[in-house]
């Protein structure tokens, strides 16, 4: 069976730790190109590569846990160090990103560089851009005000009203998605979008130009994995079928089926969340056919560390949760 898990980020992370240990079964992950926050967006903007923070959670994530058989997760937790020292050249950058855009400044391709790190890491699967064309995210609010760039959008200037919601997500340039990404949809069984950022994350590749349309040559099932917790500035009092009408409006596709987690968040985690104007997704779409839900609560919450400039969501999915219900969809499709 081939699984293509499209998105960017820590929810696309989770999702392919859990999934490559499900046997018999083909893994592509698609990441998004628009990314412009954190090391990732500095070593854009110096060396105007392609972000590769994505590119890397996903490549560590699919990693063989034979991958260095005498030092046997080294190699992970190098291309996951980040540097808390070095001052403002240093301090702040991931280790795996550096080495990333340094192979590509060696080989002069961007592929190439994906490949040999994929071949280094020994990855059980495939990860591609999207779109290997230099994109910036573009979303214009209710009001008609807009902020350019995904950094802006992920984490915007306090003036800014994160209560409104996103009328339109585009990106500049036009782009082409990726012919090895178009390859991988085609032939998918089964297309799993989420968790993460409903439009920097999830949206941002749907937006690249005959994304829906390649997306509904596919024979593939649709599997949305919601978020727990809402967002401010992207997802402000969202409910499920918010979600789901919103990456159904660009998709241009229902989804067939929603994984929606079921089990209650702790008060102290959603107390911890206020601070962000975040509250937990309210699932609205329970009498759905589609949906499913779950106990998808990870019992490790993540600490945020100092050096590390972007904002991280300390509650997660967890990946051996997720695994087992998209191997029961499986299992049916």
């Amino acid at each position: 069976m081939n699984i293509t898990v499209i998105g960017g980020g820590t929810g696309t992370y989770t999702v392919l730790k859990g999934i490559k240990d499900i046997p018999n079964v083909n893994i592509t992950a698609i990441v998004t190109s628009a990314d412009s926050g954190g090391s990732t967006g500095v070593l854009r903007d110096e060396f105007g590569t392609l972000p590769v923070g994505d590119f890397r959670q996903c490549i560590v994530a699919l990693a063989e846990d034979g991958a260095s058989p005498q030092n046997e997760h080294l190699f992970r937790d190098l291309f996951e160090y980040r540097f808390s020292k070095g001052g403002t050249g240093l301090s702040g950058h991931n280790f795996g990103n550096l080495f990333i855009t340094a192979l590509t400044d060696i080989l002069g391709s961007e592929e190439l560089a994906f490949r040999k790190v994929s071949k280094i890491l020994n990855i059980k699967g495939k990860v591609y851009p999207v779109t290997f064309e230099k994109i910036q995210l573009v979303a214009e609010y209710e009001d008609g005000s807009m902020l350019i760039g995904e950094k802006m959008i992920d984490e915007p200037p306090s003036v800014h009203d994160g209560t409104m919601r996103i009328k339109k997500l585009w990106v500049q340039p036009n782009a082409e998605v990726f012919a090895k990404s178009k390859e991988s949809i085609m032939n998918s069984d089964l297309i799993v979008f989420g968790p993460g950022d409903l439009y920097s994350s999830i949206i941002a590749n749907i937006v690249i130009d005959d994304f829906a349309g390649i997306i509904s040559q596919s024979k593939a099932k649709i599997v949305f994995i919601t978020n727990m917790m809402t967002k401010y500035s992207q997802t402000y009092d969202f409910k499920v079928s918010d979600f789901i009408e919103e990456v159904e409006k660009y998709l241009r596709k229902p989804v067939d089926y929603i994984l929606v987690n079921s089990s209650p968040i702790p008060k102290d985690i959603i107390e911890n969340y206020t601070v962000e104007k975040a509250i937990p997704v309210e699932n609205d779409m329970k009498d759905d056919k589609r949906v499913i839900e779950a106990d998808l609560i990870s019992e490790i919450l993540y600490e945020q560390k100092n050096n590390d400039v972007v904002k991280r969501s300390v509650l997660r999915h967890s990946s051996k949760k997720i695994a087992d219900e998209l191997q029961r969809i499986l299992e049916k499709s």
